[in-house]
Parts: structure tokens; C-alpha cells; sequence
């Protein structure tokens, strides 16, 4: 079905290919999970399958892309609109309609199909997918998870052969991603599509995974059976960082599987670990406790309304020196509203956010800054860190920083290049990455040094290897007695970062406690490592090299 023949592709005044002399096969019916670090090439090989490398992107194509017999080089995108449907990080983003019935009608509207098939896919497709009870809902008012199954549906209906996803869990809680990977799985195993995914929170979609194609960071691609992929992957989730470890052979792929060779480990003498969340390395807390630093800032009462719809309901929080709060919570829950109440920019029904503990010495009304003061007290990063970049070059932002927070020059190229080293000044942002604009943004943030900072959805984009480097630096900034919310649906991120963790639902709060406590108790919260070895305490995979003695 999909066949890369020697192809490498080099962009214009690039030093060396974005991918060098890739062959691979995908067959009818299989579902293909794309991996590698942030950067390494993973959305160039996904525009060279559906032709916009380099059609739209410019740049240079060796050799030779078949889709289904269909050559990339003699047929443009259009060219393969029947074969091929794309579904993008942000399905809202790609909507043209209003409604999810019109919306999964457009596309075949484009291919001028009849009124009856027209008619007659739309009713199948609300079937396959299980949404017939959001036909004529709007768009915007769906969940994250309906959204992405719209944007699955909106491309189904076109029978396309080959369904090309990228990212698509990012941006949703836990249940919302089992929900579209069992469409997405369901699409390959009983209707023969051809599904390439690719993906950064590989533990979520490796266990559904037929075959894995591995981007490395120099450009070679390698594909093959996941369990030996994943034995040399530069990229891994913790299930395989767990079965690595244990000389496990072959690789669970899955919790189920791991947990099946732990049995050993969860018959040891229960106890709690001495490591904490930190990664090895990193200054380690009391594991599972929140630090019990003086309180930076007090929410009380806080009440959030969207043209009538509440959004936050009577919500109190106290943020502390020293310490890093998980918000967590499914698509929908409040938790951007939240942030950007107690940041002091966003609505604000009812209630009121102090800093107890400000830079003046005295008790200030957050919301009674002007935009730089503010800036000062509580920083927010918001979802689409881009947003906040606005200038033409990366030293053109760091140079500004550096104005509007009254810092000595060089102090936000500074914290850049402890977080993403080798960022050329000249680069404009848009040309970074995911995880170096978000980078970015962060340094520009701190340049500011607030006491309070607060991050929504900071992973979306990140491999493993920046989200480690972003831990790093949120743990820098608590052992200097800052506070930090992190506002996330990566439950392994959570389990490596967060020393407390808030969960909403409806707007409300429904736990507020130490990691250890809150995420053990949630199938739905439960990182890797406690799925696999519960009743232990462990949350990492550093918790249980500590515990386990060395395997022989």
C-alpha cells in the first residue's frame, strides 16, 4: 500500500538530508506508528507520504513514494485526495463547517459525489464511530476526543486507503485517547485501512502498533516488529525503559504484558522508595509529598462563566514555594480557565487571587496589576506557546525579554541554552520546533523571575528527552523556592515532576493531595510503572531500580 524507495529528502540550505535513503512497506490494513526525538524528521516523512514534500514545502526528493501504485513525483496532493486523509494535532483547526453532520459531508462535497452516497457514508461512518448522537451538533461545543473522531470521520467518508494521523492524542485527557486509538484500531482491523500514526507519547499507542518505523536524529529510518524496534529506539515509553532494564526478552509491549513478568516485584515486602519523582540526578523530595513551603498565592472562590456556561465553580487554591502542582482533569474540565483567572488576564466571574508572599512584601490584588507588573508576579505559558512570539528572529525575542523585565542583556539567552542548546540567534520562531519554541517562551517567561509560573499543556510536542530537560528546569526553579502549576494529561510526566496534584471535574475539585496518593487511586491517572507493579507504591521507573535488586 504505502512504499518509500530509497527516498531522501534535503531542504534548501540544509547541511545534510532530513531523512537519508529510506525503504520501507506498509501493507494493506496495517496500523504504523511513527517515532523519534522532536525534530529528528517525523513530519517530513509524513509530507512526503501524502505529497506535500515537496510539492508545497520545497526542498529536494530522491527516489521514489507509491501510494497504492501512485507515484508522489507524477501526482500532486490533489492528485491523491481519494487515497489518502489527513488528520492534523488540532482538529478544530481543520474544521471548514459547523456541525458534525456537514462536517463529515465536506469532503466528499470536494470529490462531487451524489446526495445518496453522500447520504448513505454519513450514516456509516456516525455508526462506525459511535457518534449518532452528535449529528447535528456544533463543532465547537464537542469534547477533544469528539473532535478528533469527527476529524477521523471527516476523512472516512471519503474511503480513503491510507489515513495519516499526526499527533493525535496529544491533546487529550486519558479516557479521550483510549476512545479514538479504539476507532483508529478498529479502522485497521475490521475495515482494512492503512493507518500511519505518528506519535510522541509512544505508551499510548505502541501496544496497537503492527509495525514501527524509527526516525533517527541523523535522518536513517528503520522499520520493523516493535518489540525489536523498541530494544535500540532512541525514544521510549516506561514499560520498555522498565523491560530494557530487566533484560526482559522479547519486550512487553503492553502494561498487561509487563505486569505478567513483574509478579516477582509485587511480592516483594511493600516499602516506600527513597528516589521520590526526581529523576536520577535531580535534587529528590520525600516521595509523594508535597513540599510544605510558605504559600506564594491564594485563590479563593473562584467562579468562571463563558456566556452563561460555568467553567469554574467555587474553586480554592493555595500555591507554595517550592513545589510543582499537576492540574489535571478530562477535555473541558476548567483548567486553562483556571490558569488564566489566577494569572489575572483571563475571566473572572467571582473570587479573588492575592500573592501573599510578593515582591513588594505585601499582599497584592493579582488582578489589580497592569500587564508588565503582572508579568512579574505570575507567568503563564499558554497552550499555543507561539502566541506569545511575535518578533522576527530568536534574538530579537530574547533581546526584548531581556527590555520588558528590566534583566541584564543575555539573561534570557541565557536560560534558552540551559533549556534547548544551539539555537542560532538568526532563527525565526516559527522555524523551530515544537519543544524549542516552547523553549523559548519559557525563557522569556523566566526572564521575568515570577515568584508563581504557571504552564498549560507543556509537553504537547515534547519527546521524552524535553520533557526531561523541561522537569530539569521546573525542578530548578522550585529548589529557588518558586511555585509551579502544570496543567497536563501526561500522566508520566506527572509521575516523574509533580510533588501534588489537583484534579478537577465540571469545574469543580474533586481530589487535591500528593502525587503518590491521587494518581494510585485513578485507573484513569495511573502512570505505567503503577499499572504494572501495583500494590507497590512505585510511580517510575528510577522508583523501582531503587527497590528491585539488579537483574542478573
Amino acid at each position: 500500500m504505502i512504499e518509500f524507495d530509497h527516498v531522501s529528502v534535503t531542504f534548501d540550505g540544509a547541511d545534510q538530508p532530513a531523512l537519508r535513503d529510506v525503504t520501507l512497506e506498509i501493507d494493506e490494513g496495517e496500523l504504523a506508528l511513527v517515532i523519534g526525538r522532536t525534530g529528528s524528521g517525523k513530519s517530513t516523512l509524513l509530507g512526503a507520504l501524502t505529497g506535500r514534500v515537496p510539492h508545497f514545502t520545497g526542498g529536494t526528493l530522491a527516489g521514489h513514494v507509491r501510494i497504492n501504485g501512485r507515484d508522489t513525483r507524477e501526482h500532486r496532493p490533489r492528485d491523491l485526495a481519494d487515497l489518502i486523509g489527513v488528520v492534523g494535532q488540532d482538529p478544530l483547526a481543520g474544521f471548514v463547517t459547523d456541525t458534525v453532520e456537514e462536517e463529515l459531508a465536506y469532503g466528499m462535497e470536494q470529490l462531487g459525489l451524489s446526495s445518496a452516497t453522500m447520504r448513505k457514508r454519513v450514516e456509516e461512518t456516525l455508526d462506525v464511530l459511535g457518534i449518532a448522537d452528535l449529528r447535528s451538533a456544533a463543532l465547537t461545543e464537542l469534547s477533544g476526543g469528539e473532535q478528533q473522531r469527527v476529524a477521523i470521520g471527516a476523512v472516512l467518508t471519503t474511503h480513503p486507503k491510507v489515513i495519516v494521523l499526526d499527533e493525535p492524542t496529544s491533546a487529550l485527557d486519558p479516557t479521550g485517547a483510549e476512545d479514538v486509538l479504539a476507532t483508529i484500531t478498529r479502522l485497521a482491523h475490521d475495515l482494512a485501512v492503512t493507518v500511519v500514526v505518528a506519535e510522541h507519547r509512544i505508551e499510548r499507542v505502541l501496544q496497537y502498533a503492527d509495525t514501527v518505523v524509527h526516525i533517527g536524529t541523523n535522518g536513517v529510518v528503520t522499520q520493523g516488529d516493535p518489540a525489536e524496534v523498541m530494544l535500540t529506539a532512541e525514544v521510549a515509553p516506561p514499560v520498555i525503559e522498565l523491560g530494557r532494564w530487566a533484560g526482559w526478552s522479547p519486550l512487553p509491549l503492553s502494561v498487561r504484558d509487563a505486569r505478567r513478568r513483574a509478579r516477582s516485584w509485587r511480592q516483594l515486602p511493600p516499602g516506600q522508595p527513597a528516589t521520590g519523582q526526581h529523576s536520577a540526578g535531580e535534587a529528590a523530595a520525600p516521595a509523594g509529598h508535597p513540599h510544605e513551603g510558605e504559600a506564594l498565592l491564594e485563590a479563593r472562590g473562584i467562579v468562571v462563566r463563558h456566556d452563561g456556561v460555568v467553567a469554574v465553580a467555587d474553586v480554592d487554591l493555595t500555591l507554595r514555594s517550592g513545589e510543582v502542582t499537576a492540574l489535571m482533569g478530562r477535555n473541558g474540565a476548567g483548567k486553562s480557565s483556571l490558569l488564566w483567572a489566577i494569572q489575572g488576564t483571563g475571566a473572572l466571574t467571582k473570587g479573588t487571587v492575592r500573592m501573599t508572599n510578593s515582591i513588594a512584601g505585601q499582599a497584592i490584588d493579582v488582578r489589580s496589576l497592569d500587564a508588565a507588573q503582572r508579568r512579574r508576579h505570575v507567568g503563564l505559558v499558554p497552550q499555543s506557546a507561539a502566541d506569545l512570539l511575535y518578533l522576527d528572529t530568536v534574538g530579537a525575542e530574547c533581546d526584548q525579554a531581556d527590555r520588558e523585565s528590566g534583566r541584564d542583556p543575555g539573561t534570557c539567552r541565557s536560560l534558552l541554552d540551559d533549556l534547548a542548546p544551539g539555537i542560532p540567534d538568526d532563527r525565526h520562531p516559527r522555524d523551530l520546533s515544537e519543544g524549542q519554541r516552547l523553549a523559548l517562551v519559557l525563557a522569556v517567561q523566566l526572564t521575568a523571575d515570577p515568584p508563581v509560573l504557571l504552564l498549560d499543556e507543556p509537553t504537547r510536542g515534547l519527546d521524552y528527552s524535553g520533557k526531561a530537560a523541561l522537569r530539569r528546569a521546573l525542578h530548578g526553579l522550585t529548589a529557588r523556592g518558586r511555585s509551579v502549576v502544570v496543567s497536563t494529561h501526561d500522566v508520566e510526566f506527572v509521575a516523574e515532576t509533580a510533588d501534588r496534584v489537583v484534579v478537577m471535574a465540571s469545574g469543580e475539585v474533586v481530589a487535591d493531595g500528593p502525587t503518590r496518593d491521587v494518581v494510585v487511586s485513578s485507573p484513569a491517572f495511573a502512570p505505567q510503572v503503577s499499572k504494572i507493579t501495583a500494590p507497590q507504591p512505585w510511580l517510575t521507573v528510577d522508583d523501582v531500580r531503587y527497590a528491585v535488586p539488579e537483574p542478573s
